[in-house]
């Protein structure tokens, strides 16, 4: 091989490794925090995380050689906000059957472009409005902890800080590293009951509530929509790619329904980390960047095998501890949803209340906010733009005082 072809292979072959590195390292504690957050036990969480680590690889390989494009596959980062805030709706067996739900819901909207229409037409500020109502309680979580474990928590808080201004990219891995190594000698055993290093799948009976399907399915299914799988799509498009949407949405749809009962919550497009493996850093020639995903695809599955290890060095650290960590690495998210849903000046107020309602956290006749919040955008929205559409009078313009001897028709 030459030596512009071996350089042809590297470049691609490092984007994919920092793809899969900063994409597993960055988010799997909220992936862990969200999957007992609904009810699963440490095995089931472990089984959940090992599962969406194959599936995921397994997806980004398979459409990757099968398109030549660099298709990023990834767990929903909000969707595992989503579940957090959303808690256990009366055992782990609802939320695998909600799982199931949303997934159906992705494979359906790959069949039938009408329902992608109709998740295209909630308004983007209602859509970030309520990604960062799910968001909020978790970037609060640093706060808390540095106060409520000011030793514990500040130094991880200080590495992410001083990594943010200095290397962003690794600055939630570093973070990361700093509070294993805090635990490591705060403790002397490391790992918990009921986890063990070597990771296995475990299976859950679905179960169906309504109160399930309208305050996890349904938020799930619309956030991950709107948050992963629409800027997924928006990414290649921009770096001159014209991705194959409905095999993406059909193989991530059949691939959620069927893993849910392991625990696999949701896979979709890669927004967050996709421009790592399609952008030009992964190569110049946008014909060879599909290495970079494939190569992204098989080290997740590898990174999957260490799903006990991980859980276990997490185990002996205090919830709020862990709740930090993900919000810390969820920051840069929350401004992006805030700063997307408050920038445009009409439909502010509509944005407004689903944030608000959401980030309440309030639950009523057994569905929790993100269903609530949702709903009460889109009234405001649809009343305050009719309010908006009625005629407003002109206002007249202040009467201007003329030089004496000339005369000037007035302007409105």
């Amino acid at each position: 091989m030459d030596g512009g072809s071996s350089e042809g292979v590297t470049q691609p072959l490092l984007a994919g490794l920092v793809t899969a590195v900063v994409g597993f390292s960055s988010t799997f504690v909220l992936v862990l925090t969200a999957l007992r957050a609904v009810g699963a036990d440490p095995g089931q969480s472990v089984s959940g995380l090992l599962l969406l680590c194959v599936v995921m690889g397994g997806l980004a390989i398979g459409l990757g050689l099968r398109y030549r494009q660099p298709i990023s596959i990834a767990w929903s980062t909000p969707g595992a906000a989503l579940l957090v805030s959303a808690g256990d709706q009366h055992g782990y067996g609802y939320a695998v059957g909600a799982f199931l739900v949303a997934g159906l819901l992705v494979t359906l909207t790959g069949l039938w472009s009408r329902l992608g229409a109709l998740i295209a037409a909630i308004p983007v500020p209602l859509a970030t409005a309520l990604l960062a109502g799910v968001l909020l309680p978790l970037c609060l979580a640093p706060v808390n902890a540095a106060v409520r474990l000011p030793g514990l928590a500040l130094p991880v808080i200080a590495a992410w800080a001083l990594l943010t201004r200095f290397a962003r990219r690794w600055a939630t891995p570093g973070a990361l590293a700093v509070t294993v190594l805090v635990l490591l000698l705060r403790h002397s055993s490391g790992s918990g009951p009921g986890v063990g290093l070597l990771p296995v799948l475990t299976f859950t009976d679905p179960a169906f509530s309504a109160g399930a399907l309208a305050g996890i399915a349904l938020p799930l299914y619309v956030i991950t929509m709107a948050a992963q799988n629409v800027p997924g799509l928006a990414v290649l498009t921009h770096f001159g790619y014209r991705p194959p949407t409905r095999p993406i949405l059909l193989s991530t749809g059949l691939t959620t329904a069927a893993g849910s009962v392991a625990g696999a919550f949701m896979v979709n497009l890669a927004a967050i980390t996709a421009a790592l493996a399609a952008g030009p850093d992964a190569h110049p020639d946008r014909s060879r960047r599909w290495i970079a995903s494939v190569t992204a695809g098989a080290l997740y599955i590898l990174l999957g095998l260490t799903a006990g290890l991980s859980a276990a060095l997490l185990t002996t650290a205090p919830p709020l501890l862990v709740e930090a960590v993900a919000g810390l690495a969820l920051l840069g998210t929350l401004g992006s949803a805030l700063a997307s849903a408050l920038t445009g000046e009409q439909g502010r107020e509509a944005a407004v209340i689903t944030f608000v309602v959401t980030a309440s956290g309030m639950t009523a006749f057994g569905i929790g906010a993100p269903f609530w919040g949702l709903l009460a955008g889109l009234v405001a929205h649809h009343l305050f733009r009719r309010t908006a559409t009625a005629p407003v009078p002109a206002a007249e313009p202040a009467p201007e005082r003329e030089p004496r001897g000339t005369s000037r028709s007035p302007t409105y």
